[in-house]
This record gives structure tokens, C-alpha cells and sequence, in this order.
């Protein structure tokens, strides 16, 4: 029961730094950026692979440019940071 609190304060939590001006969004962004794999490696755990497959989609989906742009960095590029 406690994993659902936690994804649904998640969510919401990462529902309001999409709110927040780009400049604000970084910090709060990261934090989320970390604590998503815990949660989906949590879901896996408890309720099974096929969910985490589906939350790591959700993921990959709404985090797809800050992680194109780590994947950038890891492969030796200079990718410009939006204004």
C-alpha cells in the first residue's frame, strides 16, 4: 500500500516541476530523475515485471529529453541546454 502513495506522490510531484519554469525545473527534476528507478524497481518487486515494464515506459516517456541529453553527454557530445 505504502508503494502506491509513493508512485501517486510522484506523479503528482513530477506533474508540478513540469509547471515550474525551466530554470526551477532542474533541481526537483534530478531528484525525480533518481527516484523514478527505485520506484520502478520497487514495482517490479512487489507487483511484478509486466508493471514495471509499463511504469519504466511511462518514465522513458515524460523524462525522453533529459534523458536524451544524458545519453548525449555519455556519448562524448556537446547537446545545448534550452533557454
Amino acid at each position: 500500500m505504502t508503494l502506491i502513495w509513493l508512485c501517486i506522490l510522484w506523479v503528482f510531484a513530477s506533474a508540478g516541476v513540469a509547471m515550474l519554469p525551466m530554470r526551477q525545473q532542474y533541481v526537483p527534476g534530478v531528484i525525480l530523475l533518481l527516484a523514478a528507478p527505485v520506484l520502478i524497481v520497487m514495482i517490479a518487486i512487489q507487483v511484478g515485471w509486466f508493471m514495471a515494464l509499463l511504469g519504466l515506459a511511462a518514465f522513458v516517456s515524460m523524462f525522453r529529453n533529459p534523458l536524451m541529453f544524458l545519453w548525449a553527454k555519455l556519448r562524448g557530445q556537446n547537446p545545448q541546454v534550452p533557454q
